[in-house]
């Protein structure tokens, strides 16, 4: 399944989406939840034992001028890597 989390993590139910994660998903970070993917995030602390692959949209995080600090076991990826996501995944869930 593929997860986007667009909001900052600590406006959603960020303990309901570590419990829904399974293997083999991925969470896509986009818009304000690539703050998620900033080293030292507790959020993102707390995804490192979960066995997914996180994305962050590279568009975004430059947005916010955070490319100097994003965390290197996150990918970033841009909008083809989005839509290469979308397709991988039949099954979304919008945080």
């Amino acid at each position: 399944m593929l997860h986007t989390l667009p909001h900052c993590a600590s406006s959603v139910d960020f303990p309901a989406l570590l419990r829904l994660l399974k293997e083999g998903d991925a969470l896509l970070l986009l818009q304000d939840g690539v703050t998620v993917a900033i080293e030292g995030n507790r959020f993102l602390e707390s995804l490192r034992d979960a066995p997914i692959t996180v994305y962050a949209l590279k568009e975004d995080i430059d947005a916010r001028g955070l490319g100097g600090q994003i965390s290197d076991s996150v990918v970033r990826g841009d909008y083809t890597e989005f839509v290469r996501l979308t397709v991988k995944y039949a099954n979304q869930m919008a945080w």
